[in-house]
């Protein structure tokens, strides 16, 4: 029993990471790569102590740092998504043992069979 539910709580695990990486293509990109800009523009500003002329460096300086941002949003959601999808899987082997019912486990087995 307790292997069916660690193979759902993985599947679960999978399907939520892709949910949550689809997400992030849909809706997380532009975030990341506005907080990003932003986070590197005042990081800039408060080591150099005054607003920066856009040499080389700086520039190089804010595309890694939205960069980053876009990188952080992108590992956000997609663990969120996880954490969420492990979630689900254990719920769904929950019920499963709970209601006994033939249907809610023979779903959980074809899950786990989709290759």
């Amino acid at each position: 029993m307790r292997a069916k539910t660690m193979e759902t709580a993985r599947t679960g695990m999978k399907i939520g990471a892709v949910l949550g990486g689809a997400a992030f293509l849909a809706v997380g990109i532009v975030p990341g790569f506005h907080y990003g800009g932003y986070a590197a523009l005042m990081l800039l500003s408060k080591i150099a102590g005054h607003p920066l002329a856009f040499g080389i460096g700086t520039r190089i300086l804010m595309v890694l740092g939205i960069l980053l941002g876009i990188l952080c949003m992108a590992s956000v959601s997609i663990v969120l998504g996880a954490v969420f999808g492990t979630l689900g899987g254990f719920a769904v082997q929950g019920l499963a043992a709970l209601r006994g019912d033939a249907a809610v486990q023979g779903t959980a087995q074809r899950i786990r069979q989709a290759p």
